[in-house]
């Protein structure tokens, strides 16, 4: 009896079945459940049948709307069928064995993409430590530079009735723990309140936050350091900026954090991929499976 292969586990297979018979759900044949399904529609050997216009919308149209496009998608089957009946009788041979080529390509690789991933979503580690995620951006931080100014600051924007507006100012400029919980206890007043000064934001976000600033002005208030305030017809923004950072600058590792993650989960996948592929081919030698044969000239 032939030794099961150790790569195809119990719990894989289940997710190759649900995969494989999505993907090859253009297989009515094949796949069909119920053989004496009504039909709807013929071309020569291959039937279209009342199942397979169950996914048609039909929610919110009128009986003739819906009788319309029933007819449609009928005459659209009927077309495709017609033609590739049509292509396979007057192509010439040639071209119809390298059209069968390719599809005989792309559904191995269909195949054999649903298996990968099904192992590596059974297998990968997604979990990426903190040393590791620290120890891979100070290897590779060169490789992370900004492309976009980033700031980080504390900014509110008060009504133009806000009565309180010098004590709002000397708070958010010291904020220590008793500004912030009474710049909370008041922030239902603001328009806009922005506290999380260790968050990096981009530039074109804060101009967007605060009409007054554009372009050709954000280098003079947007500096480290700078404490600011405008004032329009909307209301008055304060803002403290607590450190800038320009294109070029490495990226600091909370912006970018998310991505190195990603990067680093994708690594390990493909790492496990190529030992996997390794594998298959060692264990299909060791079985007798697979064989290379002398195809050198003599």
């Amino acid at each position: 009896m032939r030794k099961s292969n150790h790569l195809l586990r119990p719990p894989v297979i289940l997710a190759l079945v649900t995969l494989l018979a999505v993907a090859s759900s253009g297989c009515k044949d094949l796949w069909r459940k119920e053989v004496d399904n009504v039909a709807v529609a013929r071309v020569g050997e291959h039937y279209l049948y009342r199942d397979d216009l169950k996914g048609l919308p039909a929610e919110g149209l009128s009986p003739e709307d819906s009788a319309a496009l029933v007819s449609n998608y009928i005459n659209n089957w009927a077309t495709k069928e017609l033609l590739f009946s049509k292509a396979q009788l007057n192509l010439p041979p040639e071209k119809i064995a390298e059209y069968e080529a390719l599809v005989a390509d792309y559904r191995a690789d269909l195949y054999a993409r649903a298996y990968k991933e099904a192992l590596v979503a059974q297998a990968a580690d997604t979990v990426v430590g903190r040393s590791e995620l620290e120890a891979f951006y100070e290897a590779e931080k060169e490789n992370f530079r900004l492309q976009e100014k980033l700031v980080q600051l504390r900014f509110v924007e008060l009504p133009m009735q806000f009565l309180n507006k010098e004590e709002v100012t000397r708070r958010l400029r010291r904020f220590n723990r008793d500004d912030l919980e009474f710049l909370d206890s008041v922030g239902v007043q603001f328009r806009k309140l922005h506290f999380n000064d260790s968050l990096w934001v981009p530039a074109a976000r804060v101009l967007d936050e605060i009409p007054l600033l554009n372009p050709d002005n954000e280098a003079q208030y947007l500096k480290k350091s700078q404490f600011f305030e405008l004032e329009d017809d909307q209301g008055v923004y304060l803002a403290e900026v607590r450190d800038v950072l320009n294109v070029n600058d490495i990226a600091p590792l909370n912006y970018i954090e998310p991505t190195l993650r990603q990067v680093l989960v994708n690594r390990r996948k493909m790492s496990y991929l190529r030992s996997l592929e390794v594998d298959l081919i060692n264990e299909a030698i060791q079985q007798k499976e697979f064989e290379i044969y002398d195809h050198n000239p003599e």
